[in-house]
């Protein structure tokens, strides 16, 4: 029988991806699989990609085995319940967009068709009010765990980190399983006369490393994926205008609270990201509505305690490659594709390509139909993250500039137009298959941003207006009484998982 194993694999590029995707081959493979990864000193990585969702905490023990104090420890992390978005819907609104769920449903129904109809009568709190994290987070309080059948249970959380450290971390866990690392800057790809496959990489300095399948983990710059296979890449501008940041570090002022915060400003948006030793802060925006100068003031006339260095610019364009696997070459990370960090996606995309890759994995054959899955399964991921992204933007009734006037406007994908016109009607969301968005995300988001439906479900007509009243109270209470026995934030952290070095 002829060996089909794949048994060299090169990852082209560090950082949070490139580690993260050598450590998972390393740990799932074996050290009868060589695994290197090629990157170099004077290249960097990005680094500004702070804020995760709860999927991290997973990937991170089930995929990697990793400790979680440790992770947090080591990686000068907080912990995330959720986003506060600013100013999108219209100027001076705020709402939270919460991990996990909203109350509790009833039967077939979801809780906030419960709440629809209560709360279009007049005789309901907000719908913050009856999820743990969006009560939780603006109070700054957090726990990891708590006793069974309590909504502390099951508490869905992600983490603020330094993507930086969490590289390092990486890194010495993937050598530690075997992963070698070579330092070098890539001046020429060779590729395989018959079959177009990469064959090769040559280093600055002359050497030359060959693998039978490569990651590209290159960033923006994709440069096996794109510089030497030509894949093409799909150009999203039209809904995700803005094509710029400028990210930089602020001294902390008080304590962490759990949660990111996204401002929106005149053209594009804000974020605030607390970590132990520091806060992270970027200005998103469209080169097209605001100049470069305009946006370093923007940043910097916005922060909440003193720059820590000079902002550094990004420039991308959203969208994502023609084929995230292409011969023997699969992209991930940065060079897979770039969605702008509203929600917090960068890591988790890169993550769910790795679980998705080592689930297809190849033979030295390449068998297409793999690779037509992978590719299937990626371009559905990011097209449904691209919309619920585009949802932030279409739902404003802002026009106090042209670019939130350009935004309102805009056509849609088909697939969000008929989603916001059929939750408009009555509330009603329907998951898309794996969507990796679930219905209390869009619920959240559509209704925090002024989408409020005319109607409820019909069915919820069968519930006498009393008990209903009683099971929306008692939800409510029971959130409410939960948090109260939880720490602040920070104690919490200073107790469990204190920074090594702040």
């Amino acid at each position: 029988m002829t060996d089909n194993r794949i048994r060299s694999i090169v990852v082209l590029g560090g950082g949070s991806a490139g580690w993260m995707a050598a450590a998972a081959l390393a740990t799932y493979l074996g050290r009868g699989v060589s695994v290197r990864l090629v990157e170099s000193e004077e290249v960097g990585i990005v680094g500004v990609g702070e804020s995760s969702v709860p999927h991290m905490k997973t990937f991170n023990s089930e995929t990697l085995g990793i400790d979680e104090r440790e992770f947090v420890m080591r990686t000068n992390s907080t912990f995330k319940l959720g986003i506060r978005f600013t100013d999108w819907g219209r100027i001076g609104d705020s709402y939270i967009h919460g991990f996990g769920t909203i109350g509790q449903g009833l039967g077939p129904l979801p809780f906030h068709q419960l709440w629809l109809r209560r709360f279009l009568a007049g005789q309901a709190a907000p719908l913050g009010d009856y999820s743990l994290q969006t009560v939780a987070a603006p109070a700054g309080r957090f726990q990891w765990d708590g006793p069974p059948g309590t909504p502390l249970s099951d508490i869905a959380y992600a983490y603020h980190l330094d993507a930086v450290l969490y590289a390092r971390f990486l890194r010495e866990l993937a050598e530690r399983r075997g992963v070698e690392r070579i330092e070098g800057k890539v001046v020429d790809v060779e590729q395989r006369a018959e079959s177009g496959h990469v064959a090769a990489i040559t280093l600055a300095d002359g050497r030359r490393v060959e693998g039978e399948f490569f990651l590209d983990c290159s960033g923006f710059r994709g440069v096996l994926i794109e510089q030497t296979l030509k894949t093409g890449y799909l150009d999203w501008r039209h809904w995700l205008p803005c094509d710029r940041a400028f990210a930089v570090p602020s001294a902390t002022v008080g304590p962490p609270m759990p949660y990111t915060e996204a401002a929106a400003r005149g053209s594009g948006w804000q974020w605030r990201i607390p970590l132990q030793h520091r806060v992270g802060n970027g200005h998103v925006y469209s080169s097209a509505h605001e100049s470069d100068e305009q946006a370093i003031a923007t940043l910097l006339g916005t922060l909440d305690g003193q720059a820590l260095d000079v902002p550094r610019q990004l420039r991308f364009t959203a969208g994502r490659r023609a084929k995230a696997w292409n011969g023997n070459v699969v992209a991930l990370g940065l060079a897979a594709g770039f969605l702008e960090p509203l929600e917090s996606t960068g890591i988790y995309l890169a993550q769910a390509g790795i679980r998705r890759l080592l689930g297809l994995f190849p033979g030295r054959d390449f068998d297409p139909a793999l690779a037509d899955r992978f590719n299937r399964e990626t371009a559905f991921e990011y097209e449904r993250t691209r919309d619920f992204l585009v949802l932030h933007y279409k739902a404003t009734t802002r026009d106090d500039t042209p670019f939130w006037r350009y935004c309102r406007t805009m056509d849609v994908p088909d697939p969000l137009r008929e989603a916001i016109e059929l939750f408009r009607t009555d509330g009603r969301y329907f998951r898309n298959g794996e969507d990796f968005f679930a219905l209390p995300s869009w619920v959240q988001v559509m209704i925090g941003q002024g989408i409020m439906p005319a109607d409820y479900h019909p069915i919820v007509d069968a519930m006498p207006e009393g008990h209903l009243d009683q099971y929306l109270a008692r939800v409510r209470g029971e959130i409410a009484s939960t948090v109260a026995t939880m720490p602040p934030h920070h104690q919490f952290i200073d107790h469990h998982c204190k920074a090594l070095v702040a």
